[in-house]
């Protein structure tokens, strides 16, 4: 037995040992998708009438804790799981009422007419939700199945058999200090074994993406594309609430620079959520994500909901959308690939909840059915890949798969004009690919302008700081940091003279520097803001940074994001 390395704490204790535990199943992630499979998992060994050992491990301090979602949410998957939903006090209050979509330019915006928009732009019978309360209630009904979770508790590498299968995950050291030595606190990671392992990280889930290289997982889909999305959370006078109300826009401020979209939806409580989306294959490397969110606010078609409110939370995360195309084989020895770690997510309709719990009850139903075989049963969930295929998930996403290339080919109009024909078809237009690195599209400093961002007014636009601050992002900082450079070099030598170190901009949250002295240029890394958004993983031209989970409960705290 094995494990991977590439941990945050360099302090190697051998795995014999190490405390260890033995489940039925693992599964990484307290998301919507790892908790609906632990879920499902429970539901069929009582209708079974056999016992199941689950186990559920989430790097964030509580249940919910790193979720960050915009989010409008479609109740299919969510029906099957639970159809008495509604009596069991599930946290949808507010249906969509109304859809409004602008095309934006920098003082106005055009209503787009509902007859020209994809039919799956349309939001009838959704609901405007807190993706972080929807998981603590997902939470809830788990342990009352009899789950076991455990959070504050990252799944920090890979146990791997005599046979090169996945057999379980060592969780991280806690008490390390941040020159890796151990702390008077200091307890190793325990070696946690399971017949099966789902692996349900999120976008970029840093063990998701060892299993794609190890596996060869992508070895015949494109490359799987990204974005980031930024939200705020604002409470609003009760005139100016319109619950129910969702507007979507493209256009300004990303216009020449990014491709992407912003949005804008009254919840419940007076709540108000607004973000913007950008695609992470922008070229300009003077762009910062960050900077073109709080102009957005600005716009008269943004700034007349948001006047007179107060902002209350902030987050950024990763969004996983390169859809069909991109999937990779999901099954490998010993576990599964689920939600955003494999990429379920449908961007056409800017919705990734529905898909991401779809995945986990159709990986529930491969594990049990495997079990229920015993001994006899293959390691490799082969079964898995025609589920999906089958399934309305599959289906979903193979009929919007030429969404977000078309945009990225064609652009916002023509693209546009493409995916509402293709929509009207079923699908049926030539398939199209894209199949550059989203990294790979960065371009030098020489090939375009500066970009100029005015100064946070405090009102609609605000800094960097006090945007970390309503994240409730904490880090010890007497830790080994958890984001690791492959080459202590590339920023200064490579990466400041040809993109003027770009990670000083596409991250969200000031976590690197280039600081400047009679020495010469030093780069700093501020792991402490980190908001695990996973921007700087992805887009880093030179693919020298990579981000491993932190001492568990690390990160963000979103109440209700």
């Amino acid at each position: 037995m094995t494990a991977t390395d590439f941990a945050t704490s360099r302090i190697d204790t051998p795995i014999e040992e190490r405390e260890s535990m033995s489940f039925d199943v693992i599964i990484v992630g307290a998301g919507v998708a790892g908790l609906s499979a632990a879920c499902r998992l429970m539901q069929q060994a009582e209708a079974n009438g056999s016992e199941l050992s689950v186990c559920v491990l989430e790097k964030g301090a509580e249940v919910g804790a790193h979720v960050l979602s915009g989010a409008i949410f479609d109740p299919r998957a969510l029906t099957e799981l639970f159809p008495d939903w509604e009596t069991l006090g599930a946290p949808l209050h507010t249906p969509v009422e109304r859809d409004e979509f602008y095309r934006l330019d920098e003082v106005q915006g055009s209503t787009l007419p509902a007859a020209l928009l994809p039919p799956s732009m349309h939001n009838s019978g959704n609901y405007i939700i807190s993706a972080g309360e929807l998981t603590r209630w997902l939470g809830e009904r788990a342990e009352a199945l009899g789950v076991d979770i455990f959070p504050g508790f990252p799944a920090q590498s890979l146990l791997v058999d005599d046979g090169g299968g996945i057999a379980g995950v060592m969780t991280g050291d806690m008490g390390v200090d941040r020159d890796d030595q151990p702390k008077a606190t200091f307890m190793p990671g325990m070696a946690l074994y399971a017949r099966y392992t789902l692996f349900a990280e999120g976008s970029r889930g840093h063990l998701g993406r060892q299993l794609i290289e190890r596996f060869e997982l992508d070895r015949d889909s494109d490359p799987q594309h990204y974005a980031i999305g930024l939200k705020e959370l604002w409470e609003v006078p009760a005139e100016q609430h319109q619950p129910g109300l969702v507007v979507h826009g493209v256009g300004w401020p990303l216009q020449g620079n990014a491709q992407g979209g912003s949005f804008l939806y009254h919840g419940p409580d007076r709540q108000v959520m607004v973000g913007l989306i950008i695609d992470l294959n922008y070229a300009n490397p003077w762009l910062s994500p960050f900077d073109e969110f709080q102009r957005l606010k600005h716009h008269p078609n943004f700034a007349r909901h948001l006047e007179s409110g107060q902002r209350i939370g902030f987050g950024a995360r990763s969004i996983t959308k390169g859809g069909y195309n991109s999937l990779p084989r999901m099954a490998f020895p010993g576990g599964l690939l689920i939600g955003c770690d494999a990429g379920t997510l449908d961007f056409s309709r800017i919705k990734g909840l529905h898909t991401a719990m779809k995945s986990g009850l159709l990986a529930a139903d491969s594990v049990t059915e495997a079990l229920q075989m015993g001994d006899d049963a293959p390691s490799t969930l082969t079964d898995y890949g025609q589920r999906l295929e089958q399934s309305w998930l599959g289906e979903e996403l193979r009929r919007n798969r030429n969404f977000g290339p078309a945009l990225h080919r064609f652009g916002d109009t023509l693209g546009g004009a493409w995916n509402w024909l293709d929509q009207k078809l079923g699908g049926r237009l030539p398939v199209l690919h894209d199949r550059t690195r989203d990294h790979e599209a960065m371009e030098s400093i020489e090939q375009h302008a500066r970009i100029e961002y005015p100064r946070p007014d405090n009102r609609l636009s605000f800094d960097k700081p006090s945007s970390v601050y309503l994240s409730n992002t904490n880090h010890d900082e007497d830790q080994p940091s958890h984001l690791r450079l492959k080459d202590d070099r590339i920023p200064i030598e490579t990466n400041l003279p040809r993109y003027a170190e770009p990670a000083q901009r596409y991250c969200p949250v000031g976590v690197y520097e280039v600081v400047e002295n009679e020495q010469g240029a030093r780069f700093r890394i501020n792991f402490q803001n980190c908001i695990h958004c996973k921007t700087c993983d992805i887009k880093d031209p030179s693919q020298n940074i990579v981000w491993t989970p932190p001492e568990g409960g690390g990160g963000p705290n979103y109440p209700h994001m």
